[in-house]
Order: structure tokens, then C-alpha cells, then sequence
């Protein structure tokens, strides 16, 4: 079976169509032998009888049988119409049976051996018979030859052997043959015609590596995460994948039905008309922000369909959000690290140099300035979570010197599971540094936080003594910042993205003298989506 398989296409085809010919023209010679038989000896039998007949009834014939050597004139009748009917033998003789005719004249005046002359004799009967005769097998017709008074007087028996019509049977049947062998020659010049044509359109594939791609393909387009989409050069859809139908919320059978009928701006027109690819194109698809590829197939130049893949925008911004909040994560941690390595080695010079007093000063004011914050941030706050990116913020503020404290009514304990550190990065890592941004130019750099988880909400309120924000509704729009430089007016829009995902909300108190108070209520237990700007 498996050897069957790895045939190639073209054997399995020549060889059908080579079959099927064969076993045609098998059945048709078949039948056509058997009727060509019947016909012919039908039809010599039907000869042989006329030609009988009409020489029975021959007023010569009639005569001859009065005179005194009927042979003399009958002999030559007789072969006479004999060539020139082709019959084998036409043998004339009186009642008795003696012959008066025959192609052997040697036979003449002897007695005829046929057992069937009765029917004519007696009866007088016109009729076809098959017997054995001098010559060999032959095909008779019959006829009796009758006086002017009605009596009968001979029989006319004229003769084609079964031999000779068998051999024009078997001449027909080698014309027949010729003729079958010039359409198997053609039947198999066709086949092959006809499987290179079916080669080059399975671009020479066999069937059994055509449907392993295929099972490959099928495999490949439903595991990739992308969604991917093909159409024909009429733009109807060949193709959908499943990925493709979940992100578009298409879960009805789409194939062969028009592009923009589905998607009325998948563009995908456009690239079959120009015949150029496009690539990293952002589109809004069905209520969904996506970057879509399109690639246009071609064969010899010609453009017959295109596919297009695309990708959820949300999934790749918040994996690039997720990305830059651990890397300011990490940043913040460095900061902390060198901000206390810095004061190491301020100890080391003091104590280097003598100057005890000096560094036991500076020991004790670290201690009388983290004391406080630490006994807030180990034994009131006891989410781990909170406790690193807090220690992080104290010692990048430490390095910008900011004055960055923790409000000592603060409480914490441990976060519900669906807060992730993610989530916590950017929420607390943007309000915290935008405030550290606002205040960084003040004379008075004072930037407190404020948590709680009393009630069913968790809050996390972060004042600073800045310029404050003038009221604009732009500002949480993605981009926009009241500071100059790039890559800004991202933060606010992470916030209310990630306070809206946890169902949370937030507000924004701004006053140009005292500064901003962003307070965050994120609930215990998620229920649905907020996040709308209080």
C-alpha cells in the first residue's frame, strides 16, 4: 500500500487511461466480432438463397433439363454467375441428386452427398442450410427447380464456405485492430498531455505530498497567533484561520464570500489592483486596533490572489508598556544602589581622614531620616509587591534629592492576586515619577504617598508641591504632555488604561500653588471595568 502511494501521478493516469482504452476496445471488438459473424453469415445466407432462386427460375436452366446433356449447358451457366456472384460452389441436379454443375468437373454425373436436399425435393422449400460439402464447411441456400407443369423437377444449391467468410470476418477485425491501436497510441499521447498539464498546476507535486502541505499548512495557520486571511484575484476569501476569526469575532463559514462584504476596509483591493505589498500598516478592524501585513501572489507576473496577516495593536503596546515599566523598575533599583553607594563611601572618607564624630553624625541622621519611612514601609505596608517599587522610588528621589515620604496613617496589607506587579509598576511607577518630573525644578521638592486598603477599595494617593496642571481635557490623551522633549505623555494614559483594566478609577486635583493630588481606587474584588477620569 504504501509502495501504491509513492506512485507517481502521471504513471497512475497513464496507466488508467491505457486501461480503460484496452478494456473498450476489448468489450467493443468483442461484440463487434459477434455481430459482424451473425451479419455476414446471415447476409451470405441471404445471397446464397437469392442467387438460388434465380437461377431455379432461369428459362435456360429449364430448357437444359429437357435436353439430352443438360451438363453441356448448365456446367457453363452455372460458373458463369458463380464468379461473378463469388460463391464457392453452384451445383445444378436433376431429382435424383445427380449433378449436371459443379466448379469440379470431375464430379459431374455423380450423385450429391448433401442430406438436407430433401426440404427442396420433396416439399419444395426455398431455404438456408449449413453442411458439410466437397469443398469443405460452407453456408447453402437452396432452391428447387420446378417443371412448366409445377413439378419438381432438380435443385439449384449454391455455396459460400464458412472459411472464406470467416476470413473476411477476421480481415474486418485486423482493420478494427489498426484502427484501435492508432487510439491507444492517442489515448496515452493525451494522458500524457494531460498530466503535465496537472503537474504544472500542482507546481510537479505529487497528490500525497499536496495533501501532507496541505495537512501542514491547516497545522501552521491554526497555531500561530496571528490571524491570516487569503483571497483570490476577485477578492473573494479562500482562507481564514482561526486566530483570525477570534480577534475579528467572525464565527460563521466566510470562504468564497467578497472581502469588503466582511471587512469593508481591509484595503485588500487596493493591493490586488497595484500589485505592491504592504507592510506594517495600522488599521481599525471590527472595534480592534491591528498592524496588518499585505502580500500580493503572483504566477509568471500575474497577480491571482493575496494574503493578509495581522496582529492584535494591544497585545504588542501592552507587552512594550509591561517592557519600559520593569526596565524603570530596574532603574529605580539602580538609583537606590547608588545613591547608598555614594553614602558608603562618604562613610569610608570620614572614617578614613579621622573624622569620627562626622560620620557617627551622618549614621545617625540616616537613621532619624529612614527610621520613620522604614518602620511605614516594612511593618505598615506588607504587600511585598509595594514594598520594592517604593524602596526603588525612595532611592531615585534620594538621588534627585526630593523628599519623597510615605504618609505614616499609610496600611497595606497583602494585594488581591488580580493586582499583578505589572499592574502595580504602572500605576505607581507613573504617578510617582510624574510627580518627581513636577517637582524636580521646585525650590521645595516635597512628594508624599498615601496608601490604604481600609473598605472595599485599595488607594494609593501621591501629592507633590508643583506647578499644578491647568485644567485641559487633553491629558490623558496619548501624547500629550505639558513638558517639552520626546517619548512623553504616555504616563497618565498607562495609568488609566491599567486602573480601567483592574475596574478602578482615578482623579486628578491640580492647584498652580500647592501643586497635584492623583488619587487611584482600585477594588478588591474585580468585578468589571472602570477607570474613567474622576
Amino acid at each position: 500500500m504504501t509502495k501504491f502511494k509513492h506512485i507517481s501521478l502521471q504513471t497512475k493516469i497513464l496507466t488508467l487511461i491505457i486501461s480503460l482504452i484496452l478494456v473498450v476496445i476489448l468489450l467493443l471488438s468483442g461484440i463487434y466480432v459477434v455481430l459482424e459473424k451473425q451479419q455476414t453469415e446471415e447476409n451470405k445466407g441471404e445471397r446464397a438463397l437469392q442467387v438460388s432462386k434465380t437461377v431455379s427460375f432461369m428459362p435456360s436452366v429449364r430448357e437444359a433439363f429437357n435436353s439430352e446433356n443438360p451438363s453441356s449447358s448448365l456446367q457453363s451457366i452455372a460458373e458463369n454467375i458463380r464468379l461473378q456472384v463469388g460463391a464457392a460452389y453452384i451445383v445444378i441436379s436433376n431429382a435424383d441428386g445427380i449433378r449436371y454443375s459443379h466448379p469440379n468437373p470431375s464430379l459431374l454425373g455423380r450423385t450429391m452427398n448433401g442430406h438436407d436436399n430433401y426440404r427442396a425435393l420433396i416439399f419444395g422449400q426455398y431455404y438456408i442450410s449449413q453442411s458439410e460439402s466437397v469443398l469443405g464447411p460452407a453456408l447453402n441456400g437452396k432452391s428447387p427447380i420446378f417443371d412448366d407443369d409445377g413439378n419438381i423437377m432438380g435443385i439449384v444449391s449454391v455455396g459460400f464456405l464458412l472459411e472464406d467468410i470467416h476470413a473476411a470476418i477476421y480481415q474486418k477485425v485486423w482493420d478494427i485492430s489498426k484502427i484501435s491501436l492508432i487510439v491507444l497510441i492517442l489515448g496515452a499521447i493525451g494522458g500524457m498531455l494531460l498530466t503535465k498539464n496537472i503537474r504544472k498546476d500542482t507546481l510537479g507535486l505529487e497528490p500525497f505530498e499536496i495533501a501532507n502541505l496541505y495537512r501542514e499548512r491547516s497545522a501552521i495557520l491554526h497555531s500561530i497567533r496571528e490571524g491570516v486571511i487569503a483571497v483570490d484575484e476577485n477578492g473573494l476569501i479562500t482562507m481564514m484561520n482561526q486566530p483570525a476569526s477570534d480577534m475579528l469575532g467572525l464565527y460563521k463559514n466566510y470562504l468564497h464570500e467578497p472581502i469588503e462584504k466582511i471587512l469593508p476596509n481591509t484595503l485588500m483591493y487596493r493591493v490586488l489592483e497595484s500589485g505592491e505589498n504592504e507592510q506594517n500598516q495600522e488599521m481599525y478592524l471590527n472595534n480592534r486596533w491591528v498592524i496588518v501585513n499585505r502580500e500580493v501572489i503572483k504566477e509568471n507576473e500575474k497577480v491571482i490572489g493575496a494574503v493578509a496577516s495581522f496582529r492584535d495593536k494591544t497585545e504588542i503596546q501592552e507587552m512594550v508598556e509591561t517592557i519600559s515599566e520593569v526596565r524603570q523598575y530596574s532603574e529605580d533599583l539602580r538609583a537606590q544602589t547608588h545613591e547608598y553607594i555614594n553614602k558608603l563611601y562618604v562613610l569610608s572618607g570620614l572614617i578614613q581622614l579621622g573624622q569620627y564624630e562626622e560620620a557617627v553624625d551622618m549614621i545617625q541622621s540616616e537613621v532619624k531620616t529612614n527610621g520613620m519611612q522604614n518602620h511605614i514601609l516594612f511593618d505598615q505596608i506588607r504587600d511585598s509587591k509595594v514594598q520594592a517599587i517604593l524602596l526603588g522610588k525612595i532611592g531615585k528621589a534620594s538621588e534627585k534629592k526630593i523628599n519623597f515620604s510615605i504618609d505614616q496613617n499609610s496600611s497595606l496589607d497583602q494585594l488581591p492576586d488580580h493586582i499583578d506587579i505589572s499592574s502595580l509598576i504602572a500605576i505607581l511607577g507613573n504617578i510617582i515619577d510624574n510627580a518627581f518630573e513636577a517637582v524636580d525644578s521646585k525650590e521645595q521638592k516635597e512628594v508624599q504617598l498615601f496608601a490604604t486598603d481600609i473598605g472595599n477599595d485599595i488607594i494609593f494617593e501621591v501629592a507633590d508641591t508643583g506647578e499644578g496642571i491647568d485644567e485641559d481635557e487633553n491629558i490623558l490623551k496619548k501624547g500629550f504632555s505639558t513638558k517639552t522633549g520626546g517619548d512623553r505623555g504616555y504616563g497618565l494614559t498607562i495609568v488609566q488604561d491599567t486602573v480601567k483594566k483592574l475596574g478602578g478609577s482615578f482623579e486628578i486635583k491640580s492647584d498652580n500653588t500647592k501643586g497635584t493630588i492623583v488619587t487611584v481606587f482600585v477594588p478588591k474584588n474585580h468585578e468589571g471595568e472602570g477607570g474613567e477620569l474622576a
